[in-house]
């Protein structure tokens, strides 16, 4: 087989076997991006010979290609797809691979194939798995084993993906605490543009997609190339183009030295990256990414409304209290009632308790049957914080096994909040927390567990060697034998807020925690950022009190709902304290967000590149066009006393109803609104009322017959 040509969805993924000298031949993905059409073999030919660079003066005197798997012993000059070094007497250290074989693989939902290759002299074999699934989506990994009569030790295993000479600028994501996924630009020039994230866990600052792409692309516009490795502990995201002309983008993680050693026979797998491609900006992008998730994920139901106890009441836990709050809950229509943290043993603030994972009896006598009892008899499930990765040295358990605690060195690492890591690599701290976990899942009736990671790992070290690796797999396990004895459970990955965000994680829960800050400004941009991954079905977005506790900004609560709306809707809020008015107007919030649940679960997510920073529109259309919402939000002062915006992805023919939504919606558009084609709703747009900064509005468009 001298080539393979996988196709979905507008994209082409060429694949030939490229002659590169006495080597043989050489495994080169000659194009990634737009459907190429149909190609015979003369067609390949044609283009294998095109893109054949004939050596230059100064350089390797034969045929060079830059194959699915770099390596410097044929002259490439960026960065190798394999490094290591064998610990025993051997005669060289890199790979040189030669040997390929290709075959087709097809599976479920993708078609692929499975490349192959050795080098006996290196005492190395390689495996890499491309496949396209129908979304147009490109999935990539290599798989290395150990030939050798003796250890090697993995240094990386790097999946790259070509992209044009002309993909011309930079899009990565980075942050901090309460301010993750902040874009940042630059031109690809040159060089290595990496990222690295060394938190031990995805990390606030950690890009969701490096993204290639044509000068200027935005949202709706230009030719865009992507990557994001599904990982998650430390990783890597680089963008490289060498002065011979390849432009690449490549990911992995990031091994520690001696993390990883491949004894005879044994072999490490990489974890996938994900390549998207698109003509139409990062929607489009976006599309193949939430298309994908949503075709492979558990079939779930509608995503419950729910209340989240942790800025409500923090570690100050009353039976009386929190019944009132749940009866509040129920007032405003919330389908599912969280209890956070402050319910396990020796709670009663930050600095002891983690790790004992039993009922505190001092606060709650009676276990907590008598919460979940009333919560249920007000129709609603009931939800638990837990952070079983970590420990207080003030616990029980820290006290028992102070063994258990992560450290590389005699003395402990920093504390971080108060607390340390446990060491789930070790076989019996991983099977406490897994029985406690399941004790507390067998006796009380619990749909949700809201799983934390409050620091990063800092020093550590499992046998004497780093031990992100391992406990990272640990995680994996604990959560797959949660769920395989309690399949029905549903998991959010939260880490102090956005630190643990990635399609891996994502495999295994069913939202993420996007921030910690429920700031309504603050969200709007970060949660535009974070659905360029995650489909915001799956992204907790939440009602907060009027004054945001990380800010300290005041909001009216029609800019914290509207900014809610169009995600996992939840409440952070001590309703026992909000007005009468004010839960009558939340409660309307609610049903709105209950109407439009379906559509946000099966929408396609897009956002306008308004030239003025403070105006944000962004919305969901449903996958066959006929309805469609968005949110308008007003972020700061706007550059002009009006503002028009636009209503892009809708049917260009079709003629919609516009109008106005949620309460207060009274006045400009609302009743029965306005009746414009999507074109014009595309092209020309709406001029809004005048607003005010840190405000918002929600219009609906939905198709209506001809006349």
């Amino acid at each position: 087989m001298t080539h393979a040509h996988l196709r979905a969805s507008g994209t082409s993924v060429l694949l030939a076997m490229c002659p590169r000298g006495e080597a043989g031949t050489e495994p080169v993905v000659l194009h990634w991006g737009a459907d190429l059409g149909p190609l015979d073999d003369a067609d390949v030919a044609a283009l294998v010979e095109a893109r054949t660079v004939r050596a230059p003066h100064s350089a390797v005197d034969e045929v060079r290609w830059t194959g699915v798997l770099p390596d410097g012993a044929t002259g490439f000059t960026g960065t190798p797809a394999v490094e290591g070094l064998r610990t025993g007497d051997h005669r060289t250290w890199q790979p040189r691979w030669g040997g390929w074989s290709l075959e087709r693989a097809v599976g479920s939902g993708h078609e692929g194939v499975r490349l192959a290759a050795g080098d006996d002299e290196c005492g190395l074999a390689a495996e890499v798995d491309l496949e396209l699934t129908e979304e147009g989506l490109l999935r990539t990994r290599v798989t290395v084993r150990n030939t050798g009569g003796d250890p090697f030790g993995v240094g990386a295993v790097r999946s790259t993906l070509p992209v044009p000479s002309y993909a011309a600028e930079l899009l990565d994501l980075t942050g901090r605490w309460t301010r993750e996924r902040a874009p940042q630009r630059r031109p690809f020039g040159q060089g290595t543009w990496l990222r690295a994230g060394r938190h031990g866990r995805t990390g606030h600052d950690a890009t969701l997609l490096l993204v290639a792409g044509t000068l200027g692309f935005g949202f709706r516009s230009g030719a865009v190339w992507g990557v994001h490795l599904g990982w998650s502990g430390d990783h890597v995201h680089y963008a490289e183009r060498t002065p011979e002309g390849e432009s690449l983008l490549g990911a992995h993680e990031l091994l520690g030295p001696g993390e990883v050693v491949l004894a005879p026979g044994a072999s490490y797998t990489s974890p996938w990256v994900s390549g998207a491609w698109s003509a139409d900006g990062l929607d489009g992008m976006t599309a193949r990414l939430h298309a994908w998730q949503r075709r492979i994920r558990r079939p779930l139901p509608p995503r419950p409304v729910l209340v989240n106890t942790w800025e409500a009441v923090y570690f100050d836990h009353d039976l009386g209290r929190l019944t009132a709050l749940a009866d509040a809950a129920h007032e405003v229509g919330a389908e599912r009632f969280v209890l956070d943290d402050g319910w396990f043993r020796g709670r009663r603030d930050d600095t002891a308790g983690l790790g004992d994972w039993t009922v505190d009896p001092q606060v709650w006598p009676d276990g907590l049957h008598p919460l979940v009892e009333h919560v249920r008899s007000l129709g609603m499930d009931v939800g638990l914080w837990v952070e079983p990765e970590m420990v207080n040295l003030d616990s029980e358990l820290a006290r028992a096994h102070p063994d258990w605690v992560l450290r590389g060195r005699g003395g402990l690492p920093p504390a971080w909040r108060h607390q340390q890591v446990l060491d789930l690599q070790h076989p019996s701290a991983f099977a406490h927390v897994r029985d406690a976990l399941l004790a507390l899942l067998d006796e009380y009736d619990i749909a949700f567990l809201k799983w934390d990671h409050n620091r990063d790992l800092v020093d550590g070290a499992h046998a004497g060697r780093p031990a992100v690796h391992g406990q990272t797999l640990a995680f994996y396990a604990l959560v797959d034998e949660l769920r395989a004895a309690h399949p029905r459970l549903e998991v959010e990955s939260c880490a102090s807020g956005g630190g643990r965000v990635d399609l891996e994680v994502l495999s295994r829960t069913d939202r993420v925690w996007a921030s910690d800050t429920i700031d309504a400004v603050e969200r709007q941009h970060l949660q535009r950022w974070t659905t360029l991954l995650v489909p915001p079905e799956l992204m907790g977005a939440h009602v907060g009190s009027p004054v945001a506790h990380t800010t300290g900004r005041t909001h009216a609560l029609g800019f914290r709902a509207a900014t809610a709306l169009l995600g996992h809707l939840g409440i952070e809020w001590d309703l026992t304290r909000a007005s009468a008015e004010e839960r009558v107007e939340l409660a309307a919030w609610v049903r709105l967000h209950k109407r439009l649940r379906p559509l946000v679960a099966t929408g396609r997510v897009v956002r306008t590149d308004h030239p003025d920073p403070a105006v944000l529109v962004t919305g969901t259309v449903a996958p066959d066009g006929a309805e469609a919402a968005f949110v308008v939000a007003v972020v700061a002062s706007t550059r002009t006393g009006s503002v028009t915006v636009t209503l892009p992805g809708l049917r260009p023919g079709e003629r919609y109803a516009v109008r106005r939504a949620g309460p207060g919606a009274a006045g400009a558009w609302g009743g029965d609104g306005l009746e414009l084609t999507g074109s014009v709703l595309a092209a020309v747009g709406l001029r809004l009322p005048a607003m005010l900064p840190e405000s918002a509005f929600v219009l609906l468009c939905t198709a209506v017959a001809r006349r």
